[in-house]
C-alpha cells in the first residue's frame, strides 16, 4: 500500500513538473511576440505627434529608446553583437545577473523608460506601460520574473539615459535663435505662421555613427541669381511651373509625404494647427510594416528599429548642418517676391532653410538601412498615413519609396530640384557608411519560427 502511494505521488510530481514547464514555455513564447514591441514603438510615435516634436528632435526621441531595447534583447542572441564600442562613446550596458529575467519584457521596459523620459506626455507613456505589464501578467508570468525583468530594464535604461545626457542636446536648448538678415539668398520665415527657424544648432548634437556633422557635406546649392536665364532662376521657375500644373497623382504624392508635424491654419482671426507624423516617424512606420512582412522575431524587429532610427538621427544631424551653412531661401519667398505674389505651394513651407531636402536625406538613409536588412526587391504597401486620411501607396523597394519621398518636395512646392537630388546622394552615402560601420549580427535577420 505504501509503495503504491509513493508511486502515485511520483506520477503526480512528474505531471506537475511538466505542467509547470509547459506553462513557463507558454508565457516565454507569448512574451517574445514582436507585435508587443511594434505596438510599443507605435505608442511612442503617437506621443511624439501629440507633443509636436520637430523632425530632428523626434529622430533623437526614436533613437535612444531603440538602442536601449536592443542592448537588452541582444543578451539573448549569441549571433548578435552589442552596439557598445560601435556608437560614439557608448559603453557596455550592465549584464543580466538574475536568472529569472525575461529579456523581451526587460527590453520593452528599457524602451518605455527611455522613451518616457524624452517626451513631454509622460502620463500617456506610463498608462501604456501599465497595459504592457498587465499583458505579461495575463500570460502567467510569475511575479518574481516580472520584477527581475523590470529591474534589469530600468538598469539598462539608466545606462542609456546617462549616455544620452552627454550628447549636447540640453546645451543647445540655451543657444541663441537664428538671426535673420536681408541678404537676398538667405532664408526668411514663411507664411502663415512666420515661425522662427527650427534647430539652427542641431549640428552640435553628438552623432551616433558618423564622424561629425560635416562628414557628408553635399555639393553647394546653385548660387542665388534671379536674372532671367540663370541656373537659379530656371530652378525657381521649375518649382513655379510644376506647382501650377500638378496632376492628381503628383498632388497625392506630395500630400502622402508631407509629414509636417505642425501645419498652421488660419480662419479669420483664429489660428490652429493640425498635427501629423514626422518624416522620421513615417520611416519608423515603414519599419513596422517591413518587419511584419518579413516575419522578423523580437530580435530581428529590435535590430531593424535600431538600425533605422540611428540612420535617421545621423541623417538629420548631417542635413541640418548643411541647411544652416547654405541658409538658402525657400521657393515660396522667392516666387512671391519676384514672380507671383499670389502663388502658394501645395504644402506648407516648413520653418527652416531649403538646402538640402530633409526628406531626401533621411529617406535615402533609412532606405539604405532597411535594404541592408531585407534586400530588394521588397514589395510593401505603405499604410503609415492611413490614420491621417491618406490612402496607402505601394512600392517595390525601399529605395523606390525614398525616391518618391524626395521628388514629393518638388511637387509640394517647398524645394528646388537640386535639394532633392543632392539630398538623395547625401543620404545614401551616409546610410552606406552607417550600415558598413555597425555590426548587429552574423547570421542574417532573426525570424519567427
Amino acid at each position: 500500500m505504501f509503495g503504491r502511494l509513493v508511486y502515485i505521488a511520483s506520477i503526480l510530481s512528474v505531471c506537475l513538473l511538466f505542467g509547470c514547464d509547459k506553462s513557463s514555455q507558454q508565457y516565454q513564447e507569448l512574451a517574445a511576440d514582436p507585435e508587443i514591441f511594434r505596438a510599443t514603438v507605435k505608442k511612442l510615435s503617437d506621443v511624439i505627434v501629440h507633443d509636436i516634436f520637430s523632425p530632428p528632435v523626434a529622430s533623437r526621441v526614436y533613437a535612444y529608446p531603440s538602442i536601449a531595447a536592443y542592448e537588452v534583447i541582444v543578451q539573448d542572441y549569441p549571433d548578435y553583437q552589442s552596439l557598445a564600442g560601435q556608437l560614439t562613446n557608448l559603453e557596455p550596458a550592465p549584464k543580466p545577473e538574475n536568472p529569472d529575467i525575461n529579456l523581451p519584457l526587460a527590453s520593452l521596459q528599457a524602451y518605455l523608460i527611455v522613451g518616457t523620459t524624452l517626451v513631454f506626455s509622460e502620463d500617456q507613456m506610463k498608462e501604456y506601460a501599465d497595459e504592457v505589464y498587465q499583458k505579461y501578467d495575463d500570460m502567467g508570468m510569475p511575479e518574481s520574473v516580472m520584477k527581475a525583468s523590470l529591474d534589469y530594464g530600468n538598469q539598462v535604461a539608466a545606462h542609456i539615459l546617462a549616455w544620452a545626457d552627454k550628447d549636447n542636446y540640453k546645451q543647445t536648448r540655451t543657444f541663441p535663435k537664428y538671426t535673420i538678415d536681408t541678404r537676398p539668398f538667405r532664408w526668411q520665415p514663411t507664411p502663415p505662421g512666420y515661425m522662427d527657424a527650427i534647430e539652427p544648432h542641431w549640428n552640435k548634437i553628438r552623432p551616433f555613427v558618423i564622424d561629425s556633422a560635416q562628414q557628408f557635406v553635399p555639393v553647394p546649392p546653385t548660387p542665388f541669381n534671379m536674372d532671367e536665364g540663370s541656373q537659379f532662376y530656371e530652378e525657381v521657375m521649375e518649382v513655379y511651373q510644376v506647382g501650377k500644373n500638378l496632376d492628381e497623382e503628383q498632388r497625392e504624392i506630395a500630400k502622402f509625404w508631407d509629414c509636417n508635424p505642425y501645419v498652421s491654419h488660419t480662419q479669420g482671426h483664429v489660428m490652429f494647427a493640425t498635427k501629423k507624423i514626422t518624416p522620421g516617424g513615417h520611416w519608423i512606420g515603414i519599419t513596422n510594416i517591413a518587419t511584419r512582412l518579413a516575419g522578423a522575431d523580437f530580435m530581428g524587429t529590435a535590430e531593424a528599429y535600431v538600425l533605422v532610427s540611428i540612420a535617421l538621427a545621423d541623417a538629420f544631424i548631417s542635413c541640418w548642418d548643411e541647411k544652416y551653412r547654405s541658409e538658402l531661401i525657400r521657393p515660396e519667398t522667392v516666387i512671391n517676391q519676384y514672380i507671383d505674389e499670389d502663388w502658394v505651394p501645395v504644402l506648407q513651407t516648413p520653418p527652416f532653410p531649403e538646402y538640402t531636402s530633409g526628406h531626401s536625406v533621411i529617406s535615402a538613409a533609412a532606405a539604405t538601412a532597411l535594404t541592408s536588412l531585407f534586400g530588394e526587391p521588397f514589395k510593401f504597401e505603405d499604410t503609415t498615413e492611413l490614420e491621417y486620411g491618406l490612402p496607402p501607396r505601394t512600392f517595390n523597394s525601399f529605395f523606390e519609396a525614398s525616391e518618391e519621398a524626395a521628388i514629393s518636395r518638388l511637387y509640394g512646392g517647398i524645394h528646388y530640384l537640386p535639394a532633392c537630388e543632392n539630398g538623395v546622394n547625401q543620404g545614401r552615402a551616409l546610410g552606406k557608411f552607417i550600415v558598413s560601420n555597425i555590426t548587429t549580427n552574423n547570421g542574417g535577420l532573426s525570424l519567427q519560427e
